[in-house]
């Protein structure tokens, strides 16, 4: 059959719009890139010698970009004057290292980026980069190995500094507060071991820091620390371990403020026990004093009476390390009230009292005035116990299960610092639930060197519940709330009966912390657990 021209041409039209109809859809793009970038040169290259210049440049197979360069990039020996690393947004196929500071004759730089160099599709990252070169003749070739731990959590703390101090005869212990490591290198995200390379040998000392302002410098108040207590000699085929830990902060008095009529705030850092506070000259006649401690804060707030006469005065504050004198300026502030109020009622567990705090120091309480029924309306028994400190009331009663206590408070039953009672009668009850809603712990420690500090912890590591094992490696928890507890238990080498943690300085280690094998069950209710916990040597 003879086609025409026009009819040839048809058909195809025809068949190249099926094909295009069948070819519609998702595409799907081929294969997932998951292979990294690629170095295709770089200038000088790495692992030069008698470097000269100050600029670096790296290039790539592809684009990249750079991410969380402030956190991954660690230059050791650090820099007084940080390079500059372009590009510092964007992508580009080239990356450049300006460097900003005078380099030291006959030293190994070295470069660690970290994760941080990336592509730019994907983000596939280049894994642990190191770029390295020496100002003189020969690359240093020595390492120093070791692994970090957080003296008291289970888990360690990421991006983790550690560093070389070289042990000269310019060194000494505060070396850390006031100069940059000679040697340094990063733990990162996701890893406990480090390993400080390209170093050369001689005596160093080993220091880890949770530096939280990434200034390579030691500060006490918001850094962790851990250390090697004797030095190190490089060579050395020995894995070190560190415990990273908070130090106590050094007692020290801040600048007082005055917020009411009668109370001045003393902010403070460190231990409040050893804080003393007192007027420099005169008082007025018949002048008093009471220190209440802010329960969340490291604040002492100052109740005086009578008030001044005079425009302002000086204090003397012994922190227990030093003196300080503040001169202070009376304001004319509104007077407090005094305000009663419950910290604990409602539903509440078998070791739980009513407590009951004031926002003035209380100075007096009037037992007569007080009562405590059941839901019988039978007398029971209570005790009354003050704390001064935090200035509050708490009262113990023997108590049975699903159970509802009220105790009511009349008129005058409290008395503050400035003699004002309460006018009204206060109302208040707590009830218990069954034993049966609760669940018990009891932990079997194995290898235990007494004494012992026994702790139930959340995820985040505040402690709920406490037990010291003094005499037997037995403890129990009685009564707990059903929920997921955490178990440690600290080796209490001084026998005080609380955690102490370590002193760079002084060059004490934290008392030692362990954790369980395996992890506990969740606590249920109306159910005994028994845990062998076994403690390691």
């Amino acid at each position: 059959m003879h086609l025409s021209p026009l009819r040839i041409l048809g058909f195809l039209f025809i068949a190249l719009t099926l094909a295009s109809c069948a070819n519609r859809g998702t595409p799907t793009g081929g294969e997932k890139d998951i292979l990294p970038p690629k170095i295709t040169a770089s200038h000088p290259e790495n692992f030069s010698t008698n470097f000269k210049g100050d600029e670096i440049t790296i290039q790539f197979n592809e684009y990249v970009q750079i991410k969380n360069l402030q956190k991954q990039l660690i230059v050791s020996p650090p820099m007084d004057n940080a390079p500059v690393v372009t590009p510092a947004s964007g992508a580009s196929k080239t990356i450049t290292i300006k460097i900003k500071d005078t380099l030291d004759p006959n030293t190994t730089y070295a470069f660690n980026f970290g994760e941080s160099i990336v592509d730019y599709n994907e983000g596939n990252p280049y894994p642990y980069y190191r770029y390295v070169f020496s100002t003189g003749n020969t690359i240093d070739s020595l390492s120093v190995k070791g692994y970090v731990e957080d003296a008291l959590k289970q888990e360690p703390e990421t991006f983790i500094s550690v560093m070389l101090y070289e042990v000269d005869s310019t060194y000494n212990d505060s070396i850390v507060y006031k100069e940059k490591p000679r040697y340094i290198t990063n733990t990162l995200d996701s890893l406990t071991s480090f390993s400080i390379d390209n170093i050369k040998a001689g005596t160093y000392k080993l220091i880890a820091l949770k530096d939280e302002n990434s200034n390579y410098l030691f500060n006490q108040k918001t850094d962790k620390i851990g250390f090697k207590e004797d030095y190190i000699t490089v060579p050395s085929d020995s894995t070190y371990g560190i415990k990273l830990f908070k130090e106590a902060v050094n007692n020290k008095a801040i600048k007082p403020t005055q917020d009411a009529a009668s109370r001045i705030i003393f902010p403070y850092e460190g231990d409040y026990e050893a804080i003393r506070i007192k007027v420099l000259g005169e008082t007025p006649e018949g002048y008093k004093t009471r220190i209440i401690k802010d329960k969340e804060t490291d604040t002492l707030y100052y109740w005086y009476q009578p008030q001044f006469e005079v425009d302002s005065t000086f204090f003397i504050v012994n922190s227990g390390t030093k003196i300080d004198t503040f001169k202070h300026r009376f304001r004319d502030l509104k007077q407090d009230s005094l305000n009663i109020k419950a910290l604990v009622q409602g539903p509440v567990n078998f070791q739980d009292d009513l407590t009951i705090e004031a926002n003035t120091p209380l100075s007096k309480i009037d037992s007569t005035k007080i009562s405590v029924i059941n839901r019988d309306s039978i007398q029971v028994a209570y005790k009354v116990v003050y704390d001064s400190i935090y200035n509050n009331y708490r009262f113990p009663i023997e108590k049975e299960e699903n159970e509802i206590y009220s105790f009511t408070l009349l008129p005058g039953t409290f008395t503050d610092f400035y003699n004002e009672t309460n006018k009204d009668t206060i109302n208040y009850a707590i009830k218990t639930k069954s034993i049966s809603d609760y669940g018990n712990i009891r932990v079997n420690l194995r290898n235990a060197k007494l004494p012992m500090i026994v702790q139930l912890i959340n995820d985040n590591g505040d402690v709920l519940y406490e037990r010291y094992a003094k005499e037997k490696p037995i403890v129990d928890f009685r009564n707990l709330t059903p929920r997921t507890y955490k178990l440690r238990a600290i080796f209490d080498s001084n026998a005080n009966g609380k955690y102490d943690t370590g002193n760079y300085l002084l060059g004490i280690q934290p008392e030692r912390v362990s954790y369980p094998k395996e992890k506990l069950d969740d606590v249920r209710a109306n159910f005994d657990f028994v845990i062998e916990f076994e403690l390691l040597d």
